[in-house]
């Protein structure tokens, strides 16, 4: 995080048709993050893993949604997305993160899917069959 610290949003909206997060932070900052994004980089243990090396890398989720946005105290947000995905929790520092090195997740991101052969839109493993759980 660059400026701020410990950033707090002055506004929060939800563009359904183009599928961005608009976030405005009280330094000044605001960015647009996509769903995919937030999505492929959802900070629940279900995606980062529980340690080390152990996160689950995302695919088939570029026309995912954001169908529910619940606020968690003054610090986050947990959105529920249309994949049914709903276990991450955004904290104010996590979506400035998130919004302001876009461009280089996105870079990561897409190095990932390349070392693993997978493409951005393959429909992820069935977790039944990984013996996993689920999303």
């Amino acid at each position: 995080m660059t400026s701020a610290p410990h950033p707090h949003p002055t506004e929060l909206t939800v563009h359904g048709a183009s599928r961005v997060l608009e976030i405005a932070f009280d330094d000044g900052a605001r960015f647009r993050i996509p769903f995919e994004l937030m999505r492929v980089y959802s900070p629940s243990a279900e995606v980062q893993g529980h340690g080390p090396g152990q996160a689950v890398l995302q695919t088939g989720k570029r026309h995912v949604e954001i169908v529910a946005l619940e606020p968690v105290g003054h610090y986050a947000v947990q959105p529920t997305f249309s994949d049914g995905h709903d276990s991450g929790i955004y904290t104010w520092e996590y979506l400035y993160f998130l919004g302001s090195r876009q461009a280089e997740l996105w870079v990561d991101y897409e190095r990932r899917l390349a070392e693993a052969g997978v493409d951005r839109d393959a429909p992820m493993p069935d977790p039944a069959a990984a013996g996993c759980g689920r999303h």
